[in-house]
């Protein structure tokens, strides 16, 4: 790319190097001059202009640049948006951790500095859209070799969701403790953790002696819990005092005592048995932001913290006084996509039962078009067993096929399928059984507008008679742990009793218990015909 100065009649085609006012006359820079351009400017009096020239062969223009090295930064939980006047943001996709090496970005920006990147603070915690760093061209074009040794140096940016964590809170009792000051550590501890996507599951409180919080300390290990927080009457003051000491004597260890952190100075870290241990300090007990905070986010979005980890958070260590837990309302309704599962076998009906046609349409139709009537737009259907015939019978509907060959193997192998096809700006998945017809479009809607994670609703189900039937609406942050631990047939459904604290159920009637099996549970709902309600 090369500046000139050139006659008004040569410059057609150039790239305005410089804004051009003139009266009502306004021709902003980086435009392609073209001829009706040329005529403006000569009617204005404008009798030269400086252009840059762009070597088609060796220059990349700034926003197809921007653009290039956007999609290289853009990792897990990250949207790149349109490129414009050099620039390209980066948002996140879903609620979640902001996760990155920051000594990658600033190995980024010593490549050249034509392309620049700037990026907010790792391990914060940011909504759905809100922009996270954005890529700046500086020139109006870029050399080839500077946007292909940027798109190489690009370490992706990653959003991390928070994943369910089942809680347990230990607080110990000493003379002159208040009641009050207890309910208030438990209250502010449940909406830490509810903001984070966890739940507490026990909250006990026991004396502040070694022996009898060891022995607690020893039960909640023994209860699989996930994460053990300890507030004790007392700060820790030393690795010897009581907290560290129970931990010890209940067979964890200390990885850290202190933290560069203010407020959450004397924060322990531990272990026992691989579950973290966390001794918070007393600010802890308020809504402030304090090193908890740092902890927990991390801990809670899978990532470890060990000991260099906390030594190096004293660079924006000293916090200003804001709540930890403070919430953005969201601008939008949440982003649901649709999973059937349509890829069994139909062992017991003896045919294949989704192509069967039921009230003028093939069955599995009716989950695919239960889900679009409730408002839902991604819809993903699993196939697997005779996938042409099923793909044939949802001919004309807008849906996306994810072909699951494993499917022999149990309902969770096409679970796992469809969550791993889902759109990444996704909050959550409603899934549905294909054999399942009256399903009622407005109890579906009723489940969507239930959903909230942030406060505690994070899974939506359906309740008839104090069972819970299908569909099921699980949060995104519920995804990993979908992918990890279903198996066989039961599906989902298992982590429902681990994760209970999570769930919401939706008053609904019999047909959510409705599948069609066998031959005579479809002849049987032939002859009575579809539930009015559930019609479309």
């Amino acid at each position: 790319m090369k500046f000139v100065t050139l006659a008004i009649e040569e410059a057609c085609g150039g790239l305005l190097a410089h804004s051009i006012r003139r009266a009502q006359l306004l021709i902003p820079k980086g435009r392609i001059l073209a001829p009706d351009d040329i005529s403006r400017l000569r009617a204005a009096g404008v009798a030269r202009v400086q252009v840059a020239l762009l070597d088609p062969k060796k220059d990349v223009a700034e926003d197809a640049a921007a653009a290039r090295v956007a999609r290289a930064l853009a990792g897990s939980g990250v949207i790149a948006g349109e490129a414009r006047a050099g620039r390209c943001d980066l948002h996140a996709a879903f609620y979640g951790l902001l996760h990155f090496d920051p000594r990658r970005v600033d190995g980024f920006n010593h490549v050249d500095e034509a392309i620049t990147l700037a990026t907010l603070p790792p391990h914060e915690v940011f909504e759905p859209g809100e922009r996270i760093a954005t890529i700046k061209v500086n020139p109006y074009a870029a050399p080839e070799r500077v946007v292909a040794a940027c798109e190489k140096a690009a370490a992706p940016l990653k959003i991390l969701p928070f994943r369910p964590h089942r809680v347990a809170l230990i607080q110990t009792l000493a003379p002159g403790l208040k009641a009050q000051t207890l309910e208030k550590t438990t209250r502010h501890t449940r909406d830490r953790l509810m903001a984070l996507s966890s739940a507490l599951c026990a909250e006990l409180r026991v004396t502040h002696e070694e022996k009898t919080l060891s022995r607690e300390i020893a039960a909640r290990g023994a209860a699989g819990d996930d994460l053990i927080l300890i507030a004790g009457a007392y700060s820790t003051v030393d690795r010897k005092d009581v907290v560290p000491a129970a931990l010890e004597k209940a067979g964890g260890r200390v990885i850290h005592f202190g933290m560069p952190v203010d407020p959450g100075n004397l924060l322990l870290l531990g272990e026992l048995g691989g579950t973290p241990v966390i001794g918070m300090p007393g600010c802890a007990r308020a809504p402030q932001l304090n090193g908890v905070d740092f902890i927990l986010r991390r801990l809670l979005a899978g990532l470890p913290v060990g000991r260099a980890d906390i030594m190096s958070m004293g660079v924006g260590g000293l916090l200003r006084d804001r709540r930890a837990n403070a919430k953005t309302k969201r601008a939008a309704p949440p982003r649901i996509a649709a999973i059937v599962l349509a890829a069994g076998r139909s062992q017991r009906m003896g045919a294949n039962k989704l192509t069967m046609t039921l009230d003028g349409k093939p069955l599995v139709r009716h989950a695919a078009d239960t889900a679009r009537a409730a408002g839902i737009e991604t819809i993903v259907v699993v196939v697997g067993h005779e996938a042409e015939k099923v793909r044939a019978a949802l001919a004309g509907c807008d849906v996306a096929f994810v072909l699951n060959e494993d499917y022999a193997q149990g309902l969770s192998t096409s679970l796992k399928k469809g969550v791993a096809a889902l759109p990444r700006e996704l909050d959550g998945a409603m899934i549905f059984l294909g054999d399942m017809p009256d399903i009622d479009p407005a109890m579906i809607a009723r489940m969507i507008a239930a959903f909230d994670p942030r406060e505690g609703s994070a899974i939506v189900a359906p309740r008839c008679r104090g069972r819970l039937g299908n569909p099921v609406l699980w949060g995104r942050a519920f995804f990993p742990l979908i992918l990890e631990r279903t198996s066989g047939d039961a599906g989902a459904k298992q982590l429902i009793g681990r994760y209970g604290q999570w769930v919401a159920a939706i008053d609904a009637g019999d047909d959510i218990f409705t599948d069609l099996d066998t031959a005579e549970a479809m002849n049987e709902r032939r002859r009575l015909g579809p539930d009015p309600a559930s019609s479309i």
